[in-house]
């Protein structure tokens, strides 16, 4: 809507600047006919005239500060330029305003991008509607029917002669089939090349249908016949560079042990075949850079290998499993090797991902189900497999075509040898790889801006976590018995988790998606912080347990406070603020179950946690962060929290009476508001003059604790044994009136202001009466000897000493308030004597049957004498005549 509006004032602005454009050439062009004509008369040079009847220009402004060389502007000759004749009538025309031009459309939104769902649509599609379509729909159709019809056949018993004949025949036509479409590979490109992917094929599924199904060939002709057919279709792919028929070879050669299966589990030809095909993959991708033939082998070897696996495999079978597992680890290693030193530019190598993360991943998982929980064979693996990476990281680092490569292969080096130590305790720890290999292909897929790769780091992190839950048992106490401290499965793959999702977060926010980091970022920290907790909880006495947790938030917020000194984030410098809050619950905790804070371990825990929380402040300081003030406002407020309770404990120790326990409770608070208000300097350290802002909610929260704290203790007794009870000179009454008076120096030292002013006049008044009153209870309470509970007040003694109290307080105001001139505390006596007397009257005439009652209305009568000896008038006002003596009585 506002951009609609600009457009609409341009369009009606332009016309109207048009207008005065014109108006200020037409009074430039009459002053310059007036300045010629005047230049004439007076017998100007002839340099002048030819320039008079030059035309001035319209089409252009006119621009006094840079004037051109044709303009009636320009500075004449000296010896032919007499001076000017003011012209009194003719006003200074005003600089021709620009136009301002119309805003620019706005830029076209580029076209969103196809998802990977319609993109590997849009490959399928493409495949199926551009070349030879039929020929290749045809060629895989008729290989699956022949595949088919021979296993049918075969099982059936259809045909009556002898199997060598029949697969002599079929080898004979797909032989024929070969030939004749390596001649028309010229002249019918498309036909011919899936034609010979499907003779390939044919040929293959004859060789393996030979070998398992009919016994016709040993072992090592039907390889050695396979790996000459594997050999001539990767001839053949390369010289007439078609992707199209590597693609079908490899499909039929790796869907033949499929088809023709008869369920022996003959894993060591299954696997065999495998490794001939792969190694014809290989033999590709030595000279054309086909990144999709190297994902069909991947797939098909890595899923098949774990299909069998799952279903078939058996610890007897280790022996002549691990070879195959090593072999397709190394072809699947050095592929991307292949693929990268083909890029066209330094450093600009397009790394596969798939492959090189993804071969670690299912490689080192089919490893462990190979060991079957065999805890150092597969440490001693991950230590192998992180000595691979970093040799191949160090061969590479300095080739710039493969520094990307290298790049990766560092941090799967560092990824398996950090492994390395969860595996060597429990197996059941190797879902962690999964979140090692996340971080690492997000990282991949932010460097190369694929969205798949990022999304697949991502749900290989998470899928981590699923893993490691499901993997640990809830036997705890079976695996506490022989397992230690930190070094331990389940605690290191919970590291590893954990420290995966930190650098996610890290590369996300480097790559500017600031809400993904920082989901990455709280995932990591729930992550490390239950992890260790947990861990805690687990090998930490019970006694020390909170204690080990008070460790967990300063160490936690400390480290935090230190990578954000170097890297400042929001999310950092939010985890050192919620580890000092988080303090506050832990201590009340520490208190519940220990009795105080500082018990047993907790004598060293606090100050060390002081000392980290000290240099986290530290560290938010030198990174100029908003939460800084935040998180000293925090720690502020944490330390008398500590020690209040530290003082409850030690009035429960030693057994104190309630009034000590009540000034030990208020005692830390009372010096961080006189600090507050005298030394803020002190307390303003280590931010400095930044937490001058803070220095209000501060005192405010500081003040509403020491009022809840006040309000409260007004129900205590305010026992001081071992020590006499003396009125306004016990622990509990100098602590309450410490509070009264530290308020009223900050609402003193406030500006003024109608606040300030209302608290001065009416709340510190009403709570020193409150207190008064308090005090002359008390006082009923430890001289008088009544029972301090609810029955105290409505006693003769109590009401009695209440009326003559409040009857002082209101005599003391009348009087200062009439002799100092000061009207508002004269009312305020007034006002407390008339409270007193509506006292009388209501409730203490039901007490003069006895002394006490008596003795209360008389002294109130005898005070009420007094202030008309002393004061009979009320003061006068600012500005006014002094009243009549008989006005005033």
């Amino acid at each position: 809507m506002f951009f609609g509006l600009l457009v609409v004032v341009l369009v009606l602005a332009v016309p109207v600047l048009l207008v005065m454009a014109l108006v200020s050439v037409s009074s430039l062009k009459r002053r310059v006919a007036a300045l010629e004509a005047s230049l004439a008369r007076e017998g100007g040079d002839a340099e002048w005239r030819p320039a008079r009847e030059q035309p001035l220009p319209a089409a252009e402004p006119f621009e006094p500060s840079a004037p051109g060389p044709d303009s009636v502007a320009a500075p004449l000759p000296e010896a032919a330029a007499p001076p000017l004749p003011p012209l009194p009538d003719v006003a200074a025309p005003p600089p021709a305003r620009a136009i301002p031009a119309a805003a620019p459309p706005p830029a076209p939104r580029p076209p969103a991008q196809p998802n990977v769902i319609e993109r590997g649509v849009a490959r399928i599609k493409q495949w199926f509607t551009r070349g030879n379509v039929p020929v290749k729909v045809g060629m895989l159709v008729l290989l699956a029917g022949v595949a088919a019809l021979l296993k049918y056949g075969s099982d059936a018993g259809w045909f009556s002669f002898p199997p060598a004949l029949r697969l002599a025949g079929i080898s004979l036509v797909a032989l024929a089939g070969l030939v004749f479409a390596w001649r028309k590979r010229t002249s019918h490109r498309a036909f011919a090349l899936a034609l010979q992917g499907g003779a390939i094929g044919v040929l293959l599924l004859v060789v393996f249908a030979a070998f398992k199904n009919h016994g016709l060939i040993d072992a090592l002709p039907a390889f050695a016949i396979s790996v000459v057919l594997i050999a001539g279709l990767c001839v053949m792919a390369v010289l007439q560079e078609s992707r199209t028929l590597a693609i079908l070879g490899v499909l039929a050669g790796f869907m033949a042990p499929i088809w023709l299966s008869d369920g022996s589990g003959n894993h060591v030809g299954l696997f065999s075949y495998y490794a001939l095909l792969n190694a014809g993959i290989f033999a590709i991708a030595w000279v054309r850079p086909w990144r999709i033939l190297n994902l069909l082998g991947f797939v098909f070897t890595w899923g098949i290998g774990t299909l069998w696996g799952v279903l078939d495999y058996t610890p007897a079978k280790f022996a002549s499993t691990e070879p195959f597992l090593v072999l397709f680890f190394a072809f699947y290693l050095l592929l991307p090797l292949l693929y990268a030193r083909r890029a066209a530019t330094p450093g600009g190598a397009r790394i596969d991902g798939c492959l090189l993360f993804g071969t670690p991943l299912v490689a080192f998982s089919l490893q462990a189900g190979l060991l079957q929980g065999e805890r150092m064979p597969l440490a001693l693996c991950a230590l192998g497999v992180a000595a691979v990476y970093a040799l191949l990281a160090r061969a590479s680092w300095h080739r710039e075509r493969l520094q990307l490569l290298a790049q990766g292969h560092a941090i799967l080096a560092v990824g398996f040898a950090t492994l390395a130590v969860p595996l060597a305790l429990s197996a059941k720890a190797t879902a962690s790889v999964f979140a090692l290999e996340g971080a690492g292909l997000l990282w991949l897929g932010l460097m190369q801006q694929r969205r798949l790769a990022r999304w697949t780091g991502i749900g290989l992190q998470l899928a981590a976590a699923v893993a490691l839950a499901v993997g640990i048992d809830g036997a705890h106490g079976v695996r506490d018995a022989a397992a230690s401290a930190v070094a331990n499965a389940a605690f290191m793959g919970a590291l590893l988790i954990a420290l995966a999702a930190f650098a996610s977060a890290w590369l996300l926010r480097d790559a500017g998606n600031r809400l993904l980091a920082a989901i990455a970022y709280a995932w990591g920290l729930a992550w490390w912080m239950g992890n260790i907790g947990t861990e805690v909880a687990r090998f930490v006495e019970p006694r020390s347990v909170l204690h080990g947790l008070l460790l967990l938030l300063g160490i936690s917020g400390w480290l935090a406070a230190e990578v954000h000194r170097r890297r400042p984030a929001l999310a950092l410098s939010l985890t050192t603020l919620g580890c000092l809050v988080l303090a506050f619950p832990l201590a009340f905790l520490q208190l519940g179950a220990y009795g105080q804070p500082f018990a047993g371990h907790g004598a060293w825990a606090w100050p060390l946690f002081a000392a980290l929380g000290l240099r986290s402040l530290l560290c938010l300081r030198a990174a100029g962060d908003a939460i800084a003030g935040a998180a000293q406002f925090a720690w502020w407020l944490l330390w008398p929290t500590v020690l209040s309770l530290l003082s409850w404990h030690l009035g429960t120790r030693f057994e104190l009476a309630g009034g000590w326990v009540g000034m030990l409770l208020a005692l830390p608070w009372l010096l961080l508001a006189a600090l507050s208000i005298r030394r803020w300097h002190w307390l303003a350290q280590p931010l400095g003059t930044a937490f001058d802002r803070y220095r209000t909610p501060l005192q405010a929260a500081i003040f509403a604790v020491l009022g809840l704290w006040w309000l409260v203790s007004l129900g205590s007794a305010g026992a001081s044994a071992p020590l006499p009870w003396i009125a306004l000179f016990n622990p509990l009454d100098l602590a309450q009136w410490a509070v009264l008076v530290l308020a009223a120096m900050l609402l003193w030292s406030a500006p003024a202001g109608p606040r300030a002013a209302g608290l001065r006049r009416g709340l510190l008044p009403l709570a020193g009466l409150l207190l008064v009153s308090v005090i002359t209870l008390r006082g009923v309470h430890h001289w008088g000897g009544v029972d301090w509970n609810g029955r105290l007040i409505g006693t003769s003694l109590a009401q009695t000493s209440l009326t003559v109290a409040w009857s002082l307080l209101g005599v003391i105001g009348w009087v200062s308030g009439s002799r100092r001139g000061q009207w508002g505390v004269w009312l305020a006596g007034a006002i407390l004597m008339g409270v007193v007397l509506a006292k009388l009257l209501l409730i203490d005439r039901g007490n003069l049957g006895d002394l006490l009652g008596i003795g209360a209305f008389i002294a109130y009568g005898l005070l009420c004498t007094l202030v008309g000896w002393l004061a009979p008038a009320p003061p006068r006002g600012r500005g006014n005549e002094p009243q009549p003596e008989e006005a005033s009585a």
